[in-house]
């Protein structure tokens, strides 16, 4: 298990945050970076603590990434699985608003390999935002 970095009082309150800003209708401009990061660092740390091993690489630049999922482990290279998405959709997962199947048939997650699928952990936090 990985050592926390966001202390979870400072993670959620990026996450509420940064997820009021991103559902305002029409769309408001993103939040700040500093609360972005924290907010999708907090949310990959989390997701390493509920899904932990080292076989899918989920990746969220520029903010972070994070190894979790059981099963075979790589150590060198570019891993067999490999998510990758922005902030605003990482976000929009974590919390719930956006289905992980939708995410992936609509080209805002790009998924590769065969355990590269989250859709067992997600969302994270059900009453996030």
């Amino acid at each position: 298990m990985a050592r926390r970095r966001v202390p979870a009082t400072q993670g959620e309150a990026a996450l509420r945050t940064a997820l009021a800003s991103l559902a305002e209708e029409p769309p408001a401009a993103m939040p700040d970076r500093n609360t972005l990061a924290t907010a999708v660092r907090f949310s990959l740390e989390e997701m390493a603590e509920r899904a932990p091993g080292n076989s899918v690489e989920v990746r969220v630049p520029p903010f972070g990434v994070t190894q979790c999922v059981a099963g075979p482990r790589h150590t060198r290279g570019t891993p067999p699985n490999v998510i990758e998405t922005d902030a605003a959709t990482w976000l929009a997962l974590v919390a719930g608003r956006l289905a992980w199947k939708d995410a992936v048939g609509g080209g805002k997650v790009a998924a590769s390999g065969l355990r590269a699928d989250l859709s067992e952990w997600l969302p994270l936090f059900r009453a996030a935002g």
